[in-house]
């Protein structure tokens, strides 16, 4: 049994690059992912702006070594696990004990969409390729056969924390000795089924978003991967890995099916029981990476669980999500992935656009890309719809 478990290296693919090292850059320039709809045909094209992946379905199959005809959803999963093995430093996949566990929300649902319109004018009409793969599991077990990975396959799906759960369930596998390697973490591509129905719920912005700023009016999605390689105690020694991912914890605080309880509880409990879990006092977490939607309620929701768990001394904080938009199931993998870099490079990432304190709170996001900080203890936060609520902790060794 594994006593603890360690990151041995990240990817990412997203609207501020296309791996991990062009999103950092991103980072620096404060040049954030928001743009008008360039590959996702909608009748909303030009009214919300969105953070995709700048690459259309032939360049990302190319870069995945995947057929164009498969799911952006599996390629963009490909593309950011295959980046996340290779930054390990583990070689052959098949010399180890490997599990895959991926978060997404979305499944091959782009390809389903332009199943329909021909089948539904013809039931003889349309591609039977563009639906076989629509199911969540399905995406996930093509990225697993693509790597060769047999020994534990799985795929979570809770909403916005689906990518933070993976890891959460990663790790247990190690620690129960059940695989030595997971790579964990989540994946969503954008489709008009999401933009629609976050549309109806009222929470788009119609501009960039502006994450814990006043005048925040909602989120804009985005889409894209990010994964994670944790590894057991006996193979972190033979690596140098990134950090160690110290505590996590998941809550349901049950109030609402999209909206957060307006008192944080959830989110106040899944923060507590990371912190317990990884043995740290809030005054030892040195950066947040907030779930930071840009909505009303969320931002009220997790500032007020901040407030209550770490005031009078605040860290400093941040949303990502104001450069990558919400990516669903894929934050928490992304995140994660900036998270445990944090902690290896001492980087707190910038809030872009914020400028308006929120009268709620008595805390304010950095502004600014910053490295050089000697960051023990890193925690990311994902609280998803109906409640669903995941902290993760990553610490130094």
């Amino acid at each position: 049994m594994s006593e603890k478990v360690w990151i041995a290296g990240g990817g990412v693919i997203s609207g501020i690059g296309l791996d991990l090292k062009a999103c950092l850059q991103s980072f620096r320039n404060m040049q954030p992912g928001m743009a008008a709809m360039q590959y996702l045909p909608s009748v909303h094209r030009n009214t919300f702006p969105v953070a995709e992946v700048k690459a259309d379905n032939a360049t990302l199959a190319d870069m995945a070594r995947m057929p164009e005809h498969i799911s952006r959803t599996a390629l963009l999963s490909m593309i950011a696990a295959r980046e996340a093995w290779k930054s390990s430093g583990l070689d052959d996949i098949s010399r180890y004990r490997v599990g895959f566990v991926s978060g997404n929300t979305v499944g091959g649902m782009d390809k389903t969409e332009n199943f329909f319109p021909e089948f539904l004018t013809n039931s003889r009409g349309g591609r039977l390729q563009q639906v076989v793969h629509h199911e969540c599991g399905s995406v996930t077990e093509l990225v697993a056969d693509m790597l060769g990975i047999r020994h534990h396959v799985s795929t979570i799906s809770t909403a916005c924390s689906s990518g933070a759960n993976a890891l959460m369930y990663g790790s247990r596998l190690i620690r129960n000795n059940i695989v030595d390697v997971v790579i964990a973490g989540g994946t969503d591509a954008l489709t008009r089924f999401t933009l629609n129905g976050f549309n109806t719920l009222m929470i788009l912005d119609q501009q960039p978003c502006r994450p814990f700023d006043d005048t925040r009016t909602g989120l804009n999605l985005g889409e894209g991967a990010g994964y994670v390689v944790l590894v057991s105690d006996s193979l972190a020694a033979q690596l140098q890995p990134w950090c160690r991912f110290s505590g996590f914890a998941n809550a349901n605080d049950a109030y609402h099916q999209t909206a957060s309880s307006p008192d944080g509880t959830g989110n106040y409990l899944a923060m507590k029981g990371a912190m317990d879990m990884s043995g740290v006092q809030p005054q030892q977490i040195g950066y947040i990476n907030l779930h930071g939607t840009g909505t009303q309620n969320n931002d009220v929701s997790e500032g007020i669980a901040i407030n209550r768990l770490f005031a009078p001394h605040f860290p400093a904080m941040s949303s990502t999500k104001s450069f990558t938009g919400h990516t669903l199931g894929a934050s928490g993998g992304i995140e994660a992935v900036f998270s445990a870099l944090a902690v290896k490079e001492g980087i707190i990432y910038p809030n872009a656009r914020f400028e308006h304190q929120m009268k709620e709170l008595p805390f304010a996001p950095v502004t600014a890309y910053s490295t050089g900080h000697d960051l023990q203890h890193v925690m990311s936060n994902s609280f998803g719809f109906g409640g669903n609520c995941s902290s993760l902790i990553f610490s130094k060794a």
